[in-house]
């Protein structure tokens, strides 16, 4: 009877929740950006404030990577994740307050709340990488990771033009007010939904043997292993190997062409191109489509040059490198002045972005069982330093300039320093292999599920 069951897709369900929860993420980290021209008007502040005001998030962010991924190793993705969803929308309910104090108050108070979001946030990325290397096999693994990853420009689509109306007709105050409430409702969802393979009630043993079968890692969580606490000699291992650092070099141009869309696109339409907020948040959404589509295809493509027989480095790499160089486009915008062919560049750049950011998906392919949500961390830390430098660098751009031109080169400049690291630096896809001073049985057979693919 076992041998004729027909397997559940309880993974799936557990997809959808990825995709909702980062969908919610990228709103959050949105709303400061819909906000961004109302809330400059209203404050007095100058585009290198703001600059610094859209990079608070990122600060914190990379500094919650290493011990937000070492909370999912030691505690288990379920009640980490759970706890993060909660916090950071707290915090994205109180910035709807900040207009209460006077302007330089109100100025550290959003810088410190938004700093704040990107601390809870911070294991959000490693633990969606960790929960697809639980669930999924590594043949499905590509697209579970686009799918979650394309969550990013979902959010564009479907909450910057509602985000746009609400600035518009309440003010900037409320977007925050909204978007947090939704975050912390979902939060409780959460803790009902998500277990681990081993763990979850609705799966049945052929879905789990299927996973497991094919490189899924279904006990990372499992109780009894849990981590002691960061593995430092681990974290150098990771940094001084060469496919790594490449990966980490190419996350961080990728993202610094997230957060130009993520921080200074809004105002772009608003003061470059003379929109209304209304317009730019119904306008930033349509580049989001394309990215959408691009971030979906990318990944069932990469799984499907997988499936076809060609190595994990062939069938990660191709569409990476095709889809960046496609989102260099976005400097044409400079040549042109009718506001369709802006808004056509602009949904081309972002559509090569989504095709290109397989990057997660890189990561559950080469993370160490040990260590997963450390080194999605790891990852995540040196692939948000954009978020840092990434708008403060377009704010001096802009005040220097007095325009957003050399900014949009800049943009595309990092995704041809990501197509120069996946092409030469990063080698050979495959699973790292930690050195364990105190050898411990049955890590190393894991450890190498994804070599036959490279």
């Amino acid at each position: 009877m076992q041998l004729t069951q027909k397997p559940t897709h309880v993974r799936y369900l557990i997809l959808l929740m990825l995709f909702l929860v980062t969908t919610i993420n990228y709103a959050d980290r949105a709303t400061i950006a819909i906000a961004g021209s109302s809330l400059q008007k209203d404050l007095g502040i100058d585009a290198v404030t703001l600059g610094y005001i859209f990079s608070a998030f990122g600060w914190a962010y990379v500094a919650g990577q290493i011990p937000g991924g070492w909370l999912l190793d030691r505690f288990g993705s379920k009640k980490v994740y759970a706890l993060s969803i909660f916090t950071w929308s707290l915090f994205t309910v109180l910035q709807g307050f900040v207009g209460e104090f006077g302007m330089s108050t109100a100025v550290v108070a959003l810088f410190m709340l938004r700093f704040l979001v990107g601390l809870a946030e911070a294991p959000s990325f490693p633990g969606n990488a960790r929960i697809v290397a639980a669930w999924f096999p590594t043949a499905e693994r590509g697209t579970a990771s686009a799918i979650f990853n394309s969550a990013q420009y979902f959010a564009t689509v479907l909450f910057a033009p509602l985000m746009g109306w609400i600035v518009y007709s309440f003010g900037w105050e409320h977007v925050f007010i909204v978007m947090g409430i939704l975050g912390i409702v979902f939060s409780l969802v959460w803790l009902k939904v998500i277990y681990s393979p081993r763990e979850h009630p609705r799966i049945n043993d052929a879905e789990f043997k299927h996973i497991a079968d094919n490189g899924g890692m279904v006990d990372m969580d499992q109780k009894g292993k849990k981590s002691d606490g960061p593995k430092w000699d681990y974290i150098r291992q990771l940094l001084t190997n060469r496919m790594m650092l490449g990966v980490y070099l190419g996350q961080y141009c990728i993202n610094g062409i997230t957060y130009f869309f993520l921080t200074w696109f809004p105002v772009y339409l608003v003061q470059e191109r003379g929109m209304t907020i209304l317009k730019a948040g119904f306008i930033a959404s349509l580049p989001a489509i394309c990215g959408f589509i691009g971030g979906v295809l990318g990944g069932v493509i990469s799984d499907y040059l997988l499936r076809k027989g060609h190595s994990l480095t062939f069938a990660r790499k191709a569409p990476i490198i095709a889809g960046l160089l496609v989102s260099s486009s976005i400097v044409a915008c400079n040549y042109v002045d009718v506001e369709w062919m802006v808004v056509g560049f602009m949904a081309l750049a972002f559509f090569g972005k989504g095709v290109g950011a397989l990057g997660w998906a890189v990561v559950s392919d080469t993370s160490p069982k040990q260590i997963a949500g450390l080194s999605g961390g790891l990852f995540n830390t040196f692939g948000n330093i954009a978020s840092i430098t990434t708008p403060i660098v377009i704010g001096y751009i802009i005040s220097s300039t007095g325009s957003f031109k050399w900014a949009l080169v800049f943009v595309g400049a990092n995704a041809l320093v990501a197509v120069f690291s996946y092409l030469v630096i990063v080698g050979p896809i495959k699973r790292v292999v930690l050195k364990e001073p105190p050898a411990k049985g049955g890590d190393e057979v894991t450890g190498n599920l994804s070599q036959a693919h490279s």
